[in-house]
């Protein structure tokens, strides 16, 4: 059986290749993270905070300030073909997908940080 090889790609189109999934990620974990973020203040914060809301107008502002992190993080992403082009010398695949990979998994975390402060403000001031 003949394989199939793939002649070598350059790191940008590599990179540009993975963009439209690497945005998906971050949609995906921002709404995730935002409904994780109501639940926990609904359950944990607003028993205790009776000043605490939420209401459409900061459902709206959070949406749009998560699309201009996006945004954000799309410049960030231009880091990932630098460092393949700086540190990637043999132009290995294995190195690019792990590279990707953990600025994947790192932006798509990032997002979950808000519940995780909930936890803690809820561990620490109100459940005393």
């Amino acid at each position: 059986m003949e394989q199939l090889v793939q002649p070598p790609q350059s790191a940008w189109k590599w990179w540009e290749q993975r963009r439209f999934r690497y945005n998906i990620g971050l949609v995906i974990a921002g709404i995730t993270a935002f409904i994780a973020y109501t639940v926990l203040s609904e359950l944990l914060t607003m028993p205790y905070d009776h000043d605490f809301e939420i209401t459409l107008f900061t459902i709206l502002f959070q949406g749009v300030g998560y699309l201009i992190m996006i945004g954000v993080a799309n410049v960030f992403y231009f880091l990932g073909p630098l460092f393949d082009k700086s540190f990637n010398r043999s132009d290995s695949v294995t190195f690019r997908l792990r590279l990707f990979n953990l600025g994947f998994w790192f932006s798509v975390a990032l997002p979950f940080i808000i519940p995780v402060i909930i936890v803690i403000q809820y561990f620490t001031v109100y459940a005393k």
